[in-house]
């Protein structure tokens, strides 16, 4: 009788504890998205039926308001509909959301401390010193490697096209080979080339990122983001993403050798070797690449603390340069129109550079297209690499034309998918429309486009990834003739991952050009 009834309380009072923890934005009389105990607004997250992304761009159809309460898992949410107040908080008011609110634990585990991860004093820190590393003089230096992994890439799309030069070729993950292959060489300081030897040690690894995923990675995976104190606690108790640590045993194998034998490589490894031995990378772009060492007890980094920003630059780049780049050629295969534009200038660039097929490019020439950049713009307009902009309240902030005060420690998410095709901001927001950029037309609300995100915390490799999206473009171009195919618009696959998978992949039929 009285187990009855402590039970019957018991369970009166968790329902109690549900119902509050799911009423929070009701209370805040904050427009709300609907949810589901235990899962809050992520159920079809946790069926495996949509992506993170494309849930929030979901929420944002459904809604009109500026902003959106929701929930992920137990924890409530913000989403941010309106653009004007997007880039407010993520620059003028950026002292009141200077975090992303995610894991990071530099002393129990220096491999999470990433510059994506890392808070306050230690990210501007960590920020001011890495930002020369992406200047226009470094990235110059490093364009050779660039090249030559095009070049391999276009020697690989030719050995297809004379085996099979009737089907299509699914170049997303031809693309994916190319990005993993200039991040294994610029950032790992690799010589790899995964389009002849696809088992090589890094590709493994990377390929292990995705196969090799147990359950305990994946619970931390999404501690990481939805419940930090958790992941941290996994930590605590010895959890060690084994991939992380293959990777830097490379990082510092590599290093130690360099520094031992005096190898220098133009490349960003080379930079953060140099940022290990001064404290800083310096802004001139002739004599950085110079050897420096110090005794071990002077180095300003740890390996395992370079490591983490290479994992972060193999992640954010070799994602974002393998879709952006494929998204653009199976764009520009339903445009007869835009890809002549593009062949065009391509061409022309060639000859005023004073270059031939098989030569080499140049940083000038590819800086040069400017229709192309115009292309890779509308492509991460139409398929963001990551989807959708994280943030966390830092301290409380009152939103001035609401009269609410968004209360410290509250997520902050933005859908750039939701955002970019809204056709409010994005007139005919499916069409693939470059001169929408076209600085004499300008059809479009600048204030919402943001797709490296705005502000102090905005994407640091912005130039490097444009840059090698752009060589892949290129390469393809100038050696190919892209297939006219009907329009389709792409679907996604669910995936984990926070970005954009096309399900069935992304296939063009490449012709050799005369």
């Amino acid at each position: 009788m009285y187990l009855v009834l402590l039970v019957t309380i018991l369970l009166i009072l968790l329902m109690q504890y549900i119902r509050r923890i799911y009423s929070y934005w009701q209370r805040e009389g904050v427009d709300e998205e609907p949810a589901t105990f235990p899962f809050g607004s992520m159920l079809k997250l946790l069926k495996k039926q949509r992506g993170f992304g494309l849930i929030l761009s979901d929420i944002y159809e459904r809604h009109n308001s500026k902003i959106v309460g929701l929930y992920v898992m137990h924890k409530p949410v913000l989403l941010v509909r309106d653009p004007h107040l997007a880039r407010q908080i993520m620059t003028s008011d950026f002292a009141s959301f200077h975090d992303r609110g995610m894991y990071v634990d530099e002393e129990h585990d220096p491999l999470s401390a990433n510059l994506f991860n890392l808070q306050g004093a230690s990210w501007r820190n960590l920020r001011q010193k890495l930002t020369p590393s992406f200047s226009s003089g470094k990235i110059k230096g490093m364009f050779d490697t660039i090249d030559d992994v095009g070049d391999r890439l276009v020697q690989h799309l030719q050995g297809i096209v004379d085996k099979a030069p009737n089907e299509s070729i699914e170049m997303k993950a031809i693309l994916t080979t190319f990005a993993v292959d200039i991040i294994g060489s610029v950032i790992f300081g690799l010589d790899i080339d995964s389009f002849t030897d696809p088992k090589n040690e890094f590709r493994a690894i990377s390929d292990s990122l995705l196969s090799e995923i147990g359950i305990l990675l994946r619970i931390h995976n999404l501690a990481t983001i939805i419940f930090p104190p958790l992941a941290k606690l996994m930590n605590r108790m010895g959890f060690e993403n084994k991939v992380l640590g293959k990777l830097r045993d490379i990082m510092k194998r590599t290093v130690e050798f360099r520094e031992k034998n005096n190898v220098v490589r133009k490349d960003l490894l080379q930079l953060l070797i140099r940022l290990r031995n001064t404290g800083k990378i310096g802004d001139d772009d002739d004599k950085v690449w110079d050897v420096e060492t110090a005794r071990e007890e002077l180095k300003a980094m740890s390996i395992d603390k370079i490591t983490a920003q290479g994992f972060l630059f193999y992640i954010a780049g070799s994602e974002t340069t393998a879709a952006t780049s494929a998204f653009t050629l199976y764009e520009l295969s339903m445009y007869p129109e835009l890809l002549k534009e593009a062949r065009d200038e391509l061409d022309a660039v060639m000859e005023r550079h004073q270059l031939k097929r098989g030569d080499k490019f140049t940083y000038e020439a590819v800086q040069d297209l400017k229709f192309l950049d115009m292309c890779i713009m509308e492509t991460i307009r139409k398929y963001p690499g990551l989807p959708f902009l994280n943030r966390e309240c830092t301290q409380d902030f009152l939103v001035p034309d609401l009269n609410y005060t968004i209360k410290r420690g509250t997520g902050i998410l933005i859908s750039l998918f939701g955002l970019h095709r809204d056709a409010k901001y994005f007139p005919n927001p499916e069409d693939y429309g470059p001169h929408r950029f076209d600085a004499d037309n300008m059809n479009y609300n600048q204030t919402a486009y943001m797709p490296f995100g705005e502000g102090p915390r905005h994407c640091i490799a912005i130039r490097m990834g444009k840059v090698n999206a752009k060589v892949a473009v290129a390469k393809v171009l100038l050696n190919f003739d892209l297939v006219h195919a009907p329009r389709k618009e792409v679907k996604f696959r669910f995936d984990p991952a926070p970005v954009l998978l096309p399900e069935g992949g992304l296939h063009v039929r490449l012709v050799k050009r005369a």
